[in-house]
């Protein structure tokens, strides 16, 4: 079953917010009203995930404008999976996730995503913590002696 993390729904809202800010009147882009309403819904009932099949169509809408817009694939062109890797040390992915990408939904490839981001254990990930630090630099806005995860 494909599932919109709140998560995912927060980056499309913020994602309109920018594109069409709330105008004089304090009212909302069509768009954003949409997902805003999605969102009141899931804190309201306390639940971190909506059924995706059961979206209003433009809230729907709304969130697939967004997710065209992201990245497509975490792939670093680091791809230990061809090597015999269960999971990639480049990307995160699963060997059956890395083969069948092409035809995950838009909502389960956010999952992976989620997921990979979360466990922070790729070369996605350490790789570019470590250059951060070398430099002196901070990650996503964290100490550079944090871990982005941590």
């Amino acid at each position: 079953m494909d599932m919109l993390h709140i998560a995912d729904l927060e980056a499309a809202i913020n994602h309109w917010r920018e594109r069409a800010p709330a105008g004089v009147d304090a009212a909302l882009a069509p768009e954003l009203a949409a997902l805003a309403e999605v969102y009141a819904r899931m804190v309201i009932e306390h639940r971190d995930e909506q059924d995706a099949a059961h979206l209003p169509a433009a809230a729907r809408r709304a969130w697939l404008d967004w997710y065209a817009r992201t990245p497509d694939a975490p792939c670093i062109a680091v791809c230990s999976t061809v090597q015999g890797d269960a999971v990639c040390k480049g990307c995160g992915r699963t060997e059956d996730e890395v083969r069948d990408w092409p035809a995950l939904s838009p909502w389960a490839k956010r999952a992976v995503w989620r997921r990979i981001t979360r466990e922070g254990t790729a070369l996605r990930y350490t790789r570019y913590v470590e250059r951060a630090q070398q430099h002196g630099h901070s990650f996503q806005g964290r100490p550079a002696d944090k871990h982005p995860m941590g």
